[in-house]
């Protein structure tokens, strides 16, 4: 069952979005009746992901966008083919456990470019917009990560926790205004990346795997499961929606209880 969430005359960028979570609020944006553009590296893959959005939702009004964040000039071109949205859903990132006396220079300059630069380049040239027209929605999607800093993942982490400050940062400048900048924090979720990292993809027991994780890696969770992309989509949705208007400088926690704060 869907929500009016009043969608139907907005148009929403959501950038890495070819798989996963990115995927998820893509297609949940569209069931809303938003116009969606999707992004990923390859244009080959935006075609697919595209034909395969507009069969499961037949009123889907989608178009892709090729661009890879660690490339400004990739950047540069997005604007210039996209110059205005009504939401920006910040979702494109790059995670992967390493060692911290292995995670080199650039290991960190690449993670804060693509997950932390990425959301401020676009925002920087969004953001005006939305103050002029007196209304807009930015959402980062940062992570349960961003507060338990993961020991083999700090500089994954260290990225996380700057978009709080930059989203922050972004909400105080929208004073008086109907725009809204916030971040959305999803626990561990079932993504192709996450099943990759922790073995669920190799065979063997999956129902052991995931007991295995949540007993060893996330033992606070409450859930004590996977999240789906669809379940952190709704959450996002909603926040990119009117209906969130009073959501703002928020860093909203969709972790299934991983981190064991009430605030």
């Amino acid at each position: 069952m869907l929500m009016n969430l009043q969608l139907n005359d907005k148009t929403a960028l959501v950038t890495g979005s070819t798989a996963g979570i990115g995927y998820a609020i893509a297609k949940l944006l569209l069931q809303e009746g938003a116009t969606v553009y999707i992004n990923g590296r390859k244009p080959q893959i935006i075609d697919e992901v595209l034909e395969q959005l507009k069969k499961e939702v037949p009123s889907a009004k989608v178009q892709g966008i090729a661009a890879d964040f660690s490339k400004t000039e990739d950047i540069d071109n997005l604007l210039k083919a996209l110059p205005e949205v009504d939401i920006l859903i910040n979702n494109v990132g790059i995670f992967g456990p390493k060692p911290f006396a292995e995670i080199t220079d650039a290991d960190w300059f690449n993670f804060f470019d693509v997950n932390v630069m990425s959301g401020v380049r676009l925002s920087r040239h969004y953001f005006p917009k939305m103050l002029a027209k007196n209304e807009g929605r930015i959402i980062f999607i940062s992570s349960e990560s961003a507060i338990n800093i993961p020991e083999d993942m700090i500089h994954y982490g260290f990225t996380k926790t700057a978009m709080l400050s930059v989203s922050r940062g972004l909400a105080e400048l929208t004073k008086g205004t109907n725009v809204t900048v916030n971040c959305v924090l999803p626990g561990p979720t079932l993504s192709a990346g996450v099943e990759e990292m922790t073995g669920l993809n190799k065979g063997g027991s999956k129902e052991e795997t995931e007991k295995d994780f949540f007993t060893n890696i996330r033992p606070t969770s409450i859930l004590q499961r996977f999240t789906s992309p669809d379940e952190i989509a709704n959450t996002v949705v909603y926040i990119a929606s009117s209906l969130a208007s009073a959501t703002n400088g928020a860093a909203i926690r969709a972790d299934g209880g991983v981190v064991k704060t009430i605030i």
